[in-house]
């Protein structure tokens, strides 16, 4: 936030060529501001040069008008003839996982988790006419949760990558171990296993992706749901609440 004032004198007519250079370091992001409110710009051009690929921009910043890759590296261009902007430029430094604050919102997005998986476990249980008593859903989403549970422990003396597998690896175990004496081996196995593995596994694992981690989660909703549609098309709900209720 400071300025440079330096009085120069220059005869009529006289042309002078001024080159400004500085050094800047910090963390999160970098940003370049044309001031407080909106301003008028004419002839500008900005040229950085990164040198990692995961280029990312800070919200309400401008993108820039040209960009070239070379490898790992990055050559963007912001150039402008007029402008008039309140908006910076910017660009987000890339930074190492925090274990803390990524399993917070991995822990944070688990009852949507669970609540997919108990909903595709009770249509499973409509279709093949299975007969599972609240208790069994209470055993499985405890174990379900010891994923959340051990994770957030392991983080602290585990490289967070082998972290997640072991505690992915606990959560199946426990819950296809325990279905199988309720279900059987092939139910508990395949069905059990693959749908924990998706909605357990792969659902956590897109919080490696924050840009796409809505998307994931979006679209293993939709999923869910044209599954659920597909497997209970033919069904009579009617019949299928009379059984119940009686």
């Amino acid at each position: 936030n400071g300025h440079l004032i330096h009085p120069i004198d220059l005869s009529p007519g006289q042309e002078l060529s001024i080159d400004l250079s500085y050094h800047s370091q910090g963390l999160d992001e970098w940003r370049y501001s044309f001031g407080d409110h909106v301003n008028q710009v004419s002839d500008f051009e900005l040229v950085m040069h990164t040198d990692f690929a995961a280029i990312d921009f800070p919200p309400d910043s401008m993108s820039p008008t040209s960009r070239t890759r070379d490898g790992d590296a990055w050559t963007l261009t912001w150039k402008y003839n007029h402008l008039l902007t309140g908006t910076d430029l910017g660009m987000i430094l890339p930074a190492r996982l925090n274990p803390g604050p990524w399993v917070g919102k991995v822990v944070t997005a688990a009852p949507i988790s669970l609540f997919l998986f108990f909903f595709l476990l009770f249509i499973f249980s409509i279709v093949r006419n299975l007969d599972l008593h609240p208790m069994h859903y209470f055993f499985i989403g405890a174990a379900f949760f010891s994923f959340h549970l051990l994770l957030a422990y392991l983080v602290d003396h585990l490289i967070i990558h082998y972290a997640f597998i072991l505690s992915s690896a606990v959560s199946i175990v426990l819950v296809t171990s325990y279905m199988r004496l309720v279900l059987g081996t092939r139910l508990a196995f395949v069905e059990m296993g693959l749908g924990q593995f998706v909605y357990l596994v792969l659902f956590s694992y897109t919080f490696f992706f924050p840009g796409y981690t809505g998307l994931a989660v979006t679209l293993l909703c939709i999923t869910t749901l044209f599954a659920a549609m597909q497997f209970t098309g033919r069904i009579d709900w009617n019949t299928v609440f009379n059984k119940e209720t009686s």
